[in-house]
This record gives C-alpha cells, structure tokens and sequence, in this order.
C-alpha cells in the first residue's frame, strides 16, 4: 500500500461443530485465521472473503456475516483495518495444505466448563498477583471469573482473553513487550491479532444462540434432540438440564418430527426432528429467543 493508504484485510472465522466440539478453520497449521487483503478485483468485501477462503482452504464459503471491524494502530506503523466475518458450516476435510480445522477450546481451554478446567486455578492466582492490591483490577478479575460468588458469564470470552493479554499472560502480549520470564496461560498462539477475533466470534456466537436458532446452520436436516442439544452445549460451554432443555425445545415450536428414527445408535431408537420451515425462513432476523438452560 503507498502512504496514506488504509490497508484493509479480510478475515474469516469459520465454525463447525462435531462431534460435540466447536471446530474453527485455521490454516498455517492452526496458527492463523483464513485473511487478505482488500484488493482492486475484489467486487465487495464479501467476494474478497470468499475468494481468500477459498483460495487457503478449498472450502467453499457459505452465509456469512460481519463480525466485527478492529482499527487498532501500532506504534510506528501505518494504520490498517480488519474486518471479521462469522460463517457457520459442517466440517468438512481440510485436504489444501497448511489448513486445518480445530477445536477452539484449544485456544481458550479455561472457556470450557463442561471439563474439570485444570488450567482455571493457575490463571486466577496469576492474575491475582498481577492485581496485587488494586481494587479495580481485583475486581475485574473477581467479574470475568466468576470469583466471590459472582457466577460465570459465558459471553465474556473476549474481555477475558483481553485481561491476560494485559497481564501479560499469552504470548501475544509478549510480541509488545517481551520478557525474560514468567508463566503463560495454556492455549494456542494465533498471528497478529486473530486470537482476538475468534474470541469475538465465540462470544457473538454464544450470545446469539439465545435470541436466534442458528443452530440449525450447523446440523444436518434431520438430527435428535441430543444431537441439537450437545451442538448448543459446545458452543456454550456449558452443560443444560436435559428434562429442561427438552421441555423448552418442545415448547418453543422450533422442531418437529420427520416420523423417523436414527438408526445405528445403541439402545431405544432416538426419534429424528427437524427445523419447521418457518424457522429456516428467520435465517435474517431475529426473534426467537434461545435461552441457556441452566
């Protein structure tokens, strides 16, 4: 880009989940996220998402939607622009080389509570010593985990990668101001500032599944309730009360039976659901309010 010139790039966070895992699509072995730049040929910004996605990965891309727009500005370096897209897919197999799908709990492990979350009591006491005395740090870091009687709120993924990336505490951070020591939270390492925009993508994930059905993006037509009811929970991170969770599906008006069983499963046969069509037709608005069954 000559002087003067905003650079532009394109990045795409695209999710699956299987197999009870939400899966991301990565490529330079993991470490970044589908992206490039705005270019001249580029009809808009969604053809040159496409065409980058589909370049790097050989997936082809389907809906997507603007995530969000970072115009952070290093010091000493010209200001740039990235724009984030959310597509919501089935996993297929990353055969073009360098790309992968991954699970995304391997980038944010302590975001999973559905696990014992071994590396939770590590990061509390670190980011305890980095509070030290302050109350407002103390109380930060007392909000986004869920210490002291304040429960865990699942949507704060990004607030929470942010503070250990101000603590110093994910290699991130050490890009700006390495040191010669200290421990570092567990979690994959992502390039420029991509770890940053799959944790936006998981919180606006996790927040939409409350107002709107998108979960239908990420099952096959027919599936059973647990199926539709593990695919919530992985993205969640946290487990529902099945009688619950049951209940409010079969209330909601949201799927109905194909008169079909799932086959090849042990035990009773699970009946098969699907999507009413009026559902399906909500893919662009909002309105039916998914909430988290405790």
């Amino acid at each position: 880009m000559v002087d003067g010139v905003i650079k532009t790039d394109l990045i795409a966070v695209l999710v699956a989940v299987t197999a009870g895992q939400p899966r991301v699509l990565t490529i330079e072995e993991g470490s970044a996220l589908p992206s490039g730049p705005l270019q001249t040929g580029h009809r808009s910004l969604q053809s040159g998402l496409r065409a980058w996605v589909e370049q790097q990965t050989h997936h082809p891309l389907g809906y997507v939607e603007q995530l969000y727009t970072f115009a952070d500005q290093q010091p000493g370096a010209r200001r740039s622009i990235s724009i984030s897209y959310l597509g919501l897919s089935r996993e297929g197999a990353a055969e073009y080389p360098g790309a992968a799908w991954h699970g995304w709990y391997e980038y944010f492990p302590w975001e999973d509570t559905r696990t014992d979350r071994p590396c939770l009591a590590p990061i509390m006491e670190a980011l305890e010593g980095w509070a030290g005395g302050a109350p407002s740090k103390r109380a930060r870091v007392a909000g986004l985990l869920g210490k002291d009687g304040q429960g865990w709120n699942e949507d704060l993924v990004l607030p929470r990668y942010e503070l250990l990336w101000e603590a110093g505490l994910v290699p991130e951070a050490q890009r700006k101001e390495p040191t010669t020591e200290g421990w570092l939270a567990p979690g994959l390492e992502m390039t420029h500032d991509h770890r940053r925009i799959l944790a936006t993508a998981i919180a606006r994930l996790r927040s939409k599944i409350k107002y709107r059905p998108v979960v239908f993006e990420l099952l096959p037509r027919e599936f059973t309730l647990l199926d539709l009811q593990q695919t919530m929970e992985a993205i969640a991170g946290r487990t529902f009360h099945k009688p619950n969770f049951r209940r409010f599906i079969e209330q909601s008006d949201l799927v109905e039976e194909t008169g079909r069983l799932a086959s090849g499963l042990a035990g009773r046969p699970a009946k098969l659901f699907r999507f009413r069509p009026a559902v399906l037709a909500e893919r662009s608005f909002t309105g039916t309010k998914l909430p988290i069954v405790k």
